[in-house]
């Protein structure tokens, strides 16, 4: 099972590009805390992560240095030739959901939605025009006949 589930602070801006294909693409460090320490001392670990598609652009518009977030994603290493022809070496996190962590005045969300997590059929498309799955916003599940519930927790039958 590979399955990473980090909780931290962004170190710089997100840098969103696009790849050949055409797909938005974002990369990113967070400052991840250590769970322990010498004592008086905080040390963090610095992780990069990279997210795709509609999950790049979520984490592009909301998210900037020093904001808190959650992701979970997998790890994933590879390699590539730098313009020198030397091997290099990559091991990053990518990231398939992302959750706020936050205060809304800490990341700037009025109203936003506290996560975006990729659905479960989610495919990363082969080519640019392939669809890609995006989650259902407040408004489509009330146009599916759901709606918010009157009263509190206690009156669940579970």
């Amino acid at each position: 099972m590979n399955k990473v589930i980090l909780m931290g602070r962004l170190t710089r801006d997100p840098e969103m590009r696009q790849s050949q294909q055409g797909t938005p693409v974002v990369s990113f460090s967070l400052a991840v805390d250590r769970r322990f320490a010498k004592e008086g001392q905080q040390q963090a670990d610095f992780i990069n992560c990279v997210a795709w598609s509609r999950l790049a652009e979520f984490i592009c518009k909301y998210f900037q240095k020093g904001s808190m977030i959650a992701v979970s994603g997998r790890l994933q290493s590879r390699t590539y030739d730098d313009k020198d022809g030397r091997r290099q070496y990559v091991t990053e996190v990518v990231v398939e959901d992302a959750y706020f962590t936050g205060s809304r005045t800490e990341t700037n969300t009025q109203g936003a939605q506290s996560s975006y997590q990729q659905p479960n059929n989610f495919q990363r498309p082969a080519q640019p025009s392939a669809p890609q799955g995006t989650a259902p916003t407040f408004d489509e599940f009330e146009a599916m006949g759901f709606s918010a519930m009157d009263g509190s927790e206690d009156d669940l039958p579970f």
